[in-house]
C-alpha cells in the first residue's frame, strides 16, 4: 500500500490530479451533455474534475469534499464547493448527474491519520466509501439522473457493480485504461 500511495501523491493535503482524475473528467465530459445541466462532484479534492466539466460542458457544477484544503482549493479553482460528506449537503431530487472519484485503495489498517489517507483509502476491500455513497446517492438524483464513477480493479469493478445493482443501478463501462498496478474503469450508473 505504501509504495501505491506513494505514486498516488500521499504527503500532501489535498489529493492532486492523476491518471484516474484525467480519465475520469474525460468521460464525465463525454457523457455530460445538454440534458445533464446540475451536476455534483463527490470528493472533489483539486476541484480539477468539476473545473474540467464546468468549462467544457456549461454545466453547472458544485463540488464537496470533507477535507477543508480541498475545499479552499477547488474554490480558488473557481469551483463553487460545500464541505460536507458525500452527499449529506444537499436536497433530494437537485441534480443531473453525480460525478465520483472515490477513496478506493483497499487497506487492512483503516486508521485514517491525514487528509491523504481520507483521500485513498477505501476500507480493507476498497468499497467502504462507494457503499455509503451508494446508500446514499438516489435521495440526490433526479428521476433521470445519472452517476459517473471511477472504479479500480483493486476494488473490484464487478463487485462495485452488484452493490450498486442492489440498489436500483445498473451500470455499464464507459472508459477503461490499464496501468502496471491497475485497471481504472469509468462505470456510469442508472436507475
Amino acid at each position: 500500500m505504501t509504495d501505491l500511495a506513494d505514486r498516488r501523491g500521499a504527503g500532501a493535503d489535498v489529493y492532486q490530479p492523476a491518471e484516474d482524475t484525467h480519465l475520469l473528467a474525460t468521460a464525465a465530459v463525454g457523457e455530460l451533455d445538454d440534458p445533464y445541466a446540475r451536476v455534483l462532484d463527490v470528493g472533489t479534492g483539486s476541484g480539477y474534475v468539476a473545473a474540467t466539466v464546468r468549462d467544457e460542458t456549461d454545466a453547472d457544477v458544485v463540488g464537496t469534499d470533507l477535507n477543508p484544503f480541498a475545499v479552499r482549493q477547488a474554490a480558488d479553482r473557481g469551483v463553487p464547493v460545500v464541505r460536507g460528506d458525500l452527499v449529506a449537503p444537499f436536497r433530494d431530487d437537485a441534480f443531473d448527474a453525480v460525478v465520483f472519484n472515490p477513496p478506493y485503495l483497499p487497506r487492512e489498517d483503516d486508521t485514517r491519520d491525514d487528509w491523504m489517507d481520507v483521500a485513498l483509502s477505501g476500507g480493507d476491500t476498497g468499497r467502504r466509501v462507494i457503499e455509503s455513497f451508494f446508500d446514499a446517492v438516489g435521495r440526490v438524483l433526479a428521476p433521470d439522473g445519472v452517476v459517473i464513477m471511477l472504479v479500480s480493479t483493486l476494488t473490484g469493478v464487478d463487485e462495485v457493480a452488484a452493490y450498486a445493482g442492489d440498489r436500483g443501478f445498473s451500470a455499464a463501462a464507459i472508459s477503461e485504461e490499464s496501468f502496471p498496478f491497475e485497471t481504472l474503469t469509468v462505470l456510469k450508473f442508472r436507475r
